[in-house]
């Protein structure tokens, strides 16, 4: 037992400076990841009136695009709203030559499934808006909407 005891002694101490690094090393991660978060000011929204909205905001009309299954074809208008006039004017040069080639490739990967329903319009105006900002040169798209949209069976 006298042999033992050290061994013993030597165990209980190496589990205890193991288990109060690990709570220090636990604290400190996420204390820092909410301190991060609590330090961040809240997202400001800025309303715009009905003159402003239509200012800055750019449509598409009459997309006609076949979906991934060949039976089905979708007719879409768009409305794209940006944050301010220059980032309109350069959007309305490049919509012909990039954004329209964007959403051609989007929505051919789509099923009619996928687009039924207020949760498919949904998922394709936040995935339009995730892949059409970095084609944008300078400001940035704010919001897509779905203005009409008809799927129809071939």
């Amino acid at each position: 037992m006298k042999k033992m005891l050290p061994w013993l002694i030597t165990i209980l101490l190496s589990i205890t400076l193991i288990a109060i690094v690990a709570i220090i090393l636990f604290r400190s991660l996420f204390n820092d990841n909410a301190g991060e978060k609590e330090a961040k000011e809240p997202v400001k929204i800025e309303v715009l009136s009905a003159k402003e909205r239509v200012e800055v905001t750019s449509e598409l009309k009459e997309f006609r695009r076949n979906l991934k299954d060949p039976e089905y074809v979708v007719i879409m208008n768009f409305a794209f709203q940006l944050d301010n006039k220059k980032t309109k004017a350069d959007f309305d040069q490049l919509l012909e030559i990039e954004i329209k080639p964007i959403i051609s490739r989007t929505i051919a990967d789509m099923t009619a499934e996928e687009l039924n329903g207020s949760k498919g319009e949904d998922a394709l105006e936040s995935k339009l808006l995730n892949l059409i900002n970095p084609a944008i040169p300078k400001g940035k798209l704010v919001k897509v909407e779905i203005t009409d949209f008809i799927i129809s069976e071939l």
